[in-house]
């Protein structure tokens, strides 16, 4: 008979180590879900940014992105997303619109993160994160994008997947990718 319970195995600050069913794998103890901020500025330019990520040894583009729940336990993922973009960018957004929830990586995590559309954009603030992170914001002409990244890749920065999940959701709401 199969145990389906979680077992902890390992108690981090911000990540613990459970098995179910044999399988390994990391949960957040301390969040409620993942976000990530698709934002184009008023002109046109794609919010993204770039921050050291220790587990994979370098800087990541990104979208903007963070925790829900971690600070309010009762916070909304749209609320998140709207803290996260001002923190991370600078940028404020009037709206903003869940378009999907998906799993991070299934075979490691139980993270889920859901994408949220920013709109009605407005400057507020210089970004680069909270005390501590490290962030460079970056605004990239939409039609720029894809050379933008390939180029950065060349150089031996790493591009995060959801940017190109980003831009395809753009592309479905009649926003130039």
């Amino acid at each position: 008979m199969n145990d389906h319970a979680e077992h902890l195995i390992a108690k981090g600050r911000h990540l613990n180590l459970v098995t179910r069913d044999g399988w390994e794998y990391a949960k957040r103890p301390n969040a409620t879900a993942v976000v990530a901020v698709i934002a184009v500025t008023p002109d046109g330019a794609l919010l993204l940014v770039e921050q050291p990520r220790i587990p994979v040894g370098g800087n990541v583009i990104e979208l903007p992105a963070g925790l829900v729940g971690d600070e309010d336990a009762g916070e909304a993922i749209t609320a998140a997303a709207a803290r996260e973009l001002e923190e991370e960018t600078g940028w404020t957004p009037t709206t903003c619109t869940v378009v999907a929830t998906g799993p991070t990586s299934p075979g490691l995590t139980s993270e889920m993160i859901t994408l949220v559309r920013a709109e009605g954009l407005r400057r507020t603030g210089a970004g680069g994160g909270v005390a501590g992170e490290k962030i460079t914001v970056h605004a990239v002409p939409l039609a720029d994008v894809p050379a933008w990244l390939a180029r950065k890749a060349a150089a031996g920065i790493l591009i995060d997947h959801k940017i190109y999940a980003g831009l395809w959701w753009l592309s479905r709401s009649g926003s130039p990718p």
